[in-house]
């Protein structure tokens, strides 16, 4: 396993001068010895090239790559040691199971006793003993990729195992259990893993940390907690939960707060600077109180969602939507009624050109 520190940019194209000839922006990030980490972000924000430059299938065009402080910038993914698991499988279909997991360790002279106990650890965190003697090409799309992460993670000796979407082609039912398979095989195997993803819930679920990316930026690294409660950017507030983070604009005048042209309390020793800002407040925090509140504002119901577990509520301030979890033991509000909800607590957070303001 080793630790990847990155100082680097990466263009497709010659002379990059606008951030958007950039594939990957100026950045310095570290991938700390046996960590689980998830890059995390929509299609072209990256990710996949991020990947490949850790891997060494791209030199990036400006910058450095170094593995426990060495520089390989330039060194093949073989001289790296890496070990990589692609969006679909790759595996040899003419070979049995246990001959493809044992594929990369006898490429490299692994002795054939060390071959056998090493193949039967993998195959039992995968829950593939049954089928070590089955022929890959007879077998489902979700176990051909079960054998692909399989050969990613059968050599103890990697630097770092790189694994680019490897979920998409499994249903969604068993996406689950590989999560967790994929979860429990980094605590077992303490290896250095790295996963990229659009999808928050399998990014948030494997990863001990997360890097959430957009148009070539890393805007946010941590943990499944802080991205929820502390977003540092408006993307990873829009980004991360389901519905994301509302946001509302604000304006600040000598300490004062208003929000839709109403005055809006701030919490004791809260302080903000004066301009035009964002208010964000996931629904999670969003409470039904009584009229004129000083911390909340008064909105118009436009949709109520029966969700079982609460109600999913849509209200409008002047042009502006506000959406909100309700307790299910509360009255539900009718459309068109006027409720007020309060914004402001202690999860608010306050943004200033998209990056989050610290009281």
């Amino acid at each position: 396993m080793a630790r990847i520190d990155l100082d680097l940019a990466h263009a497709y194209r010659p002379n990059p001068r606008e951030d958007s000839d950039y594939a990957l922006l100026p950045l310095t990030m570290s991938f700390r010895d046996g960590g689980a980490y998830a890059l995390l972000g929509p299609s072209g924000c990256g990710k996949t090239t991020m990947l490949n430059i850790m891997s060494g299938l791209l030199v990036p065009s400006q910058g450095s790559v170094k593995f426990d402080g060495v520089d390989v910038t330039r060194a093949t993914p073989q001289q790296r040691n890496i070990a990589q698991v692609f969006q679909f499988p790759v595996i040899y279909d003419t070979m049995t199971v246990a001959e493809n997991l044992a594929f990369p360790l006898r490429n490299r002279k692994v002795p054939e006793e060390q071959i056998k106990k090493r193949v039967g650890e993998i195959a039992e965190m995968l829950d593939m003993s049954g089928q070590l003697n089955q022929r890959a090409a007879g077998l489902a799309a979700d176990a051909k990729q079960k054998i692909s992460l399989g050969r990613g993670l059968v050599r103890p000796d990697v630097s770092a195992v790189l694994f680019d979407e490897p979920l998409t082609v499994i249903d969604p039912h068993l996406k689950w259990q590989l999560r967790r398979k994929l979860k429990q095989i980094h605590h077992e195997l303490k290896l250095t893993l790295i996963y990229v993803t659009h999808d928050q819930v399998e990014a948030l679920t494997f990863a001990e940390e997360v890097v959430v990316m957009t148009r070539g930026r890393a805007v946010q690294t941590g943990s499944a907690d802080a991205l929820f409660e502390r977003p540092r950017h408006t993307f990873v507030g829009h980004f991360i939960g389901s519905p994301g983070m509302n946001f509302l604009p604000a304006t600040v005048s000598g300490g004062a707060l208003r929000v839709a042209d109403r005055p809006l309390a701030l919490p004791p020793g809260r302080t903000v600077p004066d301009g035009e800002l964002k208010l964000g407040v996931r629904p999670e925090y969003v409470v039904k109180t009584a009229p004129g509140d000083p911390a909340a504002l008064p909105f118009t119901v436009t949709l109520v969602q029966d969700i079982g577990t609460h109600w999913m509520l849509t209200a409008r301030i002047g042009e502006h939507t506000l959406k909100a979890r309700l307790n299910p033991a509360s009255r539900a509000p009718q459309v068109g009624e006027e409720v007020w909800l309060q914004v402001m607590g202690t999860h608010t957070c306050l943004y200033l050109n998209d990056e989050l303001v610290d009281a």
